[in-house]
C-alpha cells in the first residue's frame, strides 16, 4: 500500500519528528514527493528539522512544522485539521515516545507520563486522522512506532514496555479493523532496534559500534513497508533478524509451555535459553 500511497500524492504527518528516526522518516516522504508535516513540540530543533527537509524535498513539496503536543487532544484535533486543509493524508506516522525510568510498584508520576505519551499519544493520532482517512477512501498507510521492549518485554523497565506492548496490540487491532472494513489502508509496526539517536547521543557522545544509524533503521523498515510487511523488526550491528525471531519465539513461549514469566532472564533457564539459541542459529 505504501508505494500506492505514494504514487497518489498527499501530505505525510509525523510525530515526534524534530529528531532521529522521526526526522530521517520525514525527510524520506519529502524526498518521495510527499508534503510533510513535521510535529513536535517547539523550539529550535523543529525549526531546525523543518529547515533542512524543506531544502531537499522533491519539487512542489510543501515542508512545514506544526508545534505539537501529543498529549493534548487541542492539539492533536488541530494537527489534523491543518493536514487535511493541506491535502489528502497519505502517511501517518506516530511516532512520538519518552523514556522514563520505573518499577513495577514505585515512581507513578513516570508510568503517567509515559502512557500519556507513547500509549495515548498514538491513540489519539489514530482517532483524529483515521476516520477521515477511512472517508478519503484513497491508498495511504499508518506507522506506529513500537519497540522490541514491547515484544519481549525484558526486565529494567515495566512501564515502557507495557506502552509499547500497547501499541503492538492497538496497531494488531487496528490493521484487522481496516482490513474487514475493506478500506485502502495498511498499517505497520515500526520496531527500531539499538538506533543512535540525539537521546542516546546525550550520554554516548560517539556511536556505539552495535548501534545503526537513524538512516539505516528508517531506510530498512521502508524497503519491509513496501514489500507489505507489518511486524517490521529492525536489526542492528548486534541483533540480527535471526536473533530477533529466536528472542520473539521464545518469549512467546513461556506461555505456552507454562514457563516463569521472562524465563530468558531467570537462574534456572540460562543454559536452556542458551541452548535454543544456539540450535537456532545452528551452532548445535
Amino acid at each position: 500500500m505504501y508505494e500506492q500511497a505514494i504514487k497518489e500524492g498527499g501530505v505525510a504527518v509525523v510525530t515526534g519528528a524534530a529528531s532521529g528516526v522521526g526526522r530521517v522518516a520525514a525527510q524520506r516522504f519529502a524526498e518521495a514527493g510527499l508534503s510533510v508535516i513535521l510535529a513536535d513540540l517547539p523550539g529550535e530543533q523543529l525549526d531546525g528539522a523543518v529547515a533542512e527537509i524543506g531544502a531537499a524535498a522533491s519539487d512542489g513539496a510543501q515542508v512545514i512544522g506544526v508545534p505539537t503536543d501529543v498529549t493534548s487532544d487541542a492539539d492533536i484535533a488541530a494537527l489534523a485539521d491543518r493536514a487535511f486543509a493541506m491535502g489528502p493524508v497519505a502517511v501517518l506516522m506516530n511516532n512520538a515516545g519518552i523514556g522514563r525510568r520505573t518499577t513495577a510498584w514505585d515512581q507513578m508520576e513516570h508510568w503517567q507520563q509515559m502512557l500519556d505519551v507513547n500509549l495515548m499519544g498514538v491513540l489519539r493520532g489514530v482517532h483524529a486522522f483515521v476516520p477521515r482517512m477511512i472517508a478519503a477512501n484513497r491508498p495511504a498507510v499508518v506507522i506506529n512506532t513500537g519497540s522490541k521492549q514491547g515484544i519481549t518485554t525484558p526486565p529494567g523497565n515495566p512501564g515502557y514496555n507495557v506502552t509499547k506492548a500497547a501499541i503492538k496490540v492497538l496497531s494488531e487491532q487496528l490493521a484487522h479493523e481496516l482490513r474487514e472494513a475493506g478500506a485502502p489502508i495498511s498499517v505497520h509496526l515500526f520496531v527500531p532496534g539499538f538506533t543512535y539517536t540525539g537521546m542516546i547521543a546525550a550520554f554516548m557522545p560517539e556511536k556505539p559500534a552495535a548501534a545503526w544509524t537513524s538512516a539505516q533503521t528508517v531506510d530498512h523498515f521502508i524497503a519491509r513497508m513496501a514489500e507489505g510487511d507489518f511486524y517490521i523488526l529492525c536489526p542492528d550491528n548486534d541483533v540480527d533478524e535471526t536473533r530477533d525471531r529466536l528472542r520473539a519465539a521464545w518469549a512467546a513461549a513461556d506461555v505456552i509451555e507454562n514457563r516463569p514469566p521472562l524465563s530468558r532472564w531467570h537462574p534456572d533457564y540460562a543454559e536452556a535459553f542458551a541452548a535454543y539459541e544456539a540450535a537456532g542459529r545452528g551452532k548445535g
